[in-house]
């Protein structure tokens, strides 16, 4: 009796003590699963991060561009007179301005370190401002922009004669 128990304790003993170390390997197996998954997407959201920072900075150079367009084109304009012709200015400039405002916003969004989607997300928005700007001040310098008619103003005074 005394030798089966002795057995039976070195058995159970032994059975753990494997236990424990698969339990050890496991523990490790998963931190380091765990470590390694932390590194690559670090290395991954910095290298997103490096093409939005070009991307942006091509943004920038071409908002430059067309605002030193804009300007260039500002004194043509107000030499001409036109009133037409100076609303489609203001609005080239409002463009501008909203173009200028999303550009800021992704720059604060990569600054403050938000999540590649929603930088993703207002760099699309800054694009699509930045081209409807383009588009305005294409118009404008084709002369395609919206003319008033200066006569539909006038009242026709032969419908309000009274006989």
């Amino acid at each position: 009796m005394k030798r089966s128990r002795l057995s039976l304790f070195r058995a159970t003993s032994m059975s753990l003590s494997v236990l424990g170390i698969i339990m050890i390997i496991a523990t490790v197996l998963v931190f380091g699963y765990v470590g390694i998954d932390t590194i690559s997407s670090t290395i991954s959201s910095g290298v997103d991060n490096g093409a939005t920072y070009d991307e942006l900075a091509l943004l920038n150079s071409e908002y430059q561009s067309l605002y030193a367009d804009c300007t260039k084109l500002k004194s043509d304009v107000y030499e001409r007179g036109d009133d037409d012709e100076m609303k489609a200015l203001v609005n080239v400039k409002m463009e501008l301005v909203t173009a200028k405002s999303a550009i800021t916003d992704v720059e604060s969004s990569l600054s403050s370190g938000k999540s590649s989607e929603e930088t993703y997300e207002r760099l699309k928005i800054a694009k699509e401002q930045l081209k409807i700007a383009k588009q305005k001040y294409a118009d404008l310098e084709s002369g395609k922009y919206e003319k008033s008619n200066k006569t539909s103003n006038k009242l026709d005074e032969t419908k309000y004669t009274t006989a």
